[in-house]
């Protein structure tokens, strides 16, 4: 049996989500395998978002993390986290936010994201007073289309950087989440595309400003890529990898990149709400249960392969399926998100589940803004 299968099932409302501390401390020993070395590794908590797997993460050595929140950011201060970057671009009030948390957390040291002239102005006259320096990374663009300065403008960023009050050049983040190849070769290649740019725009900052900046690159499918390369531009903590969704593992991830060696370790239990006829019911795991972002389908379910979900609403999930009169209202589904970080945050707290019992509760710690 897996280990979901509740044998107190009648303990949980549904929805819920079901947690395993054994597979999750698998999950983290096996990303620190991957990395070689703890001193590698800087995991983004967005997927757990929890103080709890916080401090699992901190038991084994790790010391340097990635968040997107403020909110995230203060749970990695309170739990003694070494070194926090906010790996966002701090504008307008974010960043008053931002110093509050410098000052209330001293011992914990803080960086953020820029990708422009007027970000880093911002920040600095946030900061130009401030009892430390805030550490400033340059958001590179390196395919993610997303955030980040184009590589080829960003030694210009360094050197406005290093000429204002209150900011200290401390990083390159080189974010490649569009690196999702299922062939490992070809995400390797691609990998290393991508870090070249990242490595070029190292050494130019390098010859221009004496400075060996470190790199931060990777998400969970292509961090192993980028763990496997020898470091040639210095010591391991020069290349920082930032895995996330490793933790808990999705079925999204699980069929794009399914040799990695990670284990599901967050579930949801659900109940048949409704059988509508002979083909097609309802469970009770809508938009509010469940990352809706994603077209169908956003949930699979282990136990029946054979259903397909078709409808959803805020509450509802109408799923068709060859017997849906052999189910029963009240009958429990077990379901695998296939994107397990905005799930998280749709819950206050997770079940935690041993030897397939419900035994307490793990607050979502850092859930919202």
């Amino acid at each position: 049996m897996a280990w979901y299968h509740l044998t107190n099932p009648d303990t949980v409302d549904s929805p819920a989500l079901l947690v395993s501390p054994e597979l999750v401390k698998h999950n983290i020993r096996e990303t620190v395998r991957i990395a070689s070395s703890v001193q590698r590794l800087r995991p983004h908590v967005k997927t757990h978002k929890m103080r709890a797997v916080t401090d699992m993460l901190l038991a084994e050595g790790i010391t340097q993390f990635k968040c997107a929140t403020l909110k995230e950011a203060r749970m990695l201060a309170k739990a003694g986290a070494a070194d926090v970057l906010l790996a966002y671009p701090v504008v307008g009030p974010k960043a008053t936010g931002l110093r509050q948390l410098t000052e209330e957390f001293p011992a914990t040291r803080f960086g953020c994201l820029a990708d422009s002239e007027a970000g880093v102005t911002n920040l600095s006259a946030v900061f130009a007073n401030a009892p430390q320096p805030i550490d400033v990374w340059i958001d590179l663009n390196v395919g993610m289309g997303r955030t980040g300065i184009s590589p080829d403008n960003a030694t210009d960023l360094a050197t406005f950087i290093t000429q204002l009050p209150g900011m200290n050049l401390a990083g390159l983040h080189a974010y490649d989440g569009h690196i999702r190849d299922t062939d490992f070769a070809l995400r390797c290649q691609r990998a290393d595309e991508s870090f070249a740019l990242a490595t070029g725009v190292q050494q130019a900052i390098q010859q221009q400003h004496g400075l060996t900046l470190p790199i931060v690159v990777g998400g969970t499918p292509s961090f192993p890529a980028h763990a496997r390369r020898t470091d040639a531009t210095g010591p391991p903590s020069v290349t920082q990898l930032s895995p996330g969704t490793f933790v808990f593992w999705d079925a999204g991830y699980g069929k794009i990149v399914p040799d990695l060696p990670y284990e599901v370790a967050a579930v949801l239990l659900t109940r048949v709400i409704s059988i509508i006829d002979d083909q097609t019911l309802c469970i009770d795991l809508g938009h509010k249960s469940v990352a809706a972002e994603n077209p169908f389908p956003r949930v699979v379910f282990p136990d029946h392969p054979d259903a397909t979900p078709i409808g959803q609403s805020e509450e509802h999930l109408v799923v068709q399926i060859p017997n849906a009169r052999d189910h029963q209202p009240g009958d429990v589904w077990y379901g695998i998100p296939i994107h397990i970080c905005p799930t998280v945050n749709l819950y206050d707290a997770v079940h935690v589940v041993e030897n397939r019992q419900v035994m307490g509760e793990w607050a979502v710690t850092a859930r919202g803004h």
